[in-house]
């Protein structure tokens, strides 16, 4: 399903723990979002990281999709959001 914004960010913070790249990619290839961009960095125990998405392909609404990725970074225990380019770009901007 299409979307009003092809791309998105994901972004990921929380406890380093073994998987969290493996099953966040494993999400967004079963929803059929591509990355585009990664980058990820664990400071002492924190892990972080932040995707560039492209959601054209996406087999599902972005609503649900943000939910699925809230779910899945509770069970690994880190925080996931996922957000529209736009939406992130403004709220980021300085």
């Amino acid at each position: 399903m299409s979307t009003a914004s092809s791309k998105a960010v994901i972004t990921v913070i929380g406890k380093d723990a073994v998987g969290i790249i493996a099953k966040v990619s494993g999400k967004c290839s079963e929803y059929g979002v591509n990355i585009l961009d990664i980058t990820q960095k664990v400071y002492d125990t924190t892990f972080a990281m932040i995707m560039l998405v492209d959601t054209k392909e996406m087999k599902a609404e972005f609503a649900e999709f943000t939910d699925v990725m809230k779910k899945t970074g509770e069970s690994l225990g880190v925080v996931i959001r996922a957000t529209h380019e736009e939406l992130f770009n403004v709220m980021h901007h300085v």
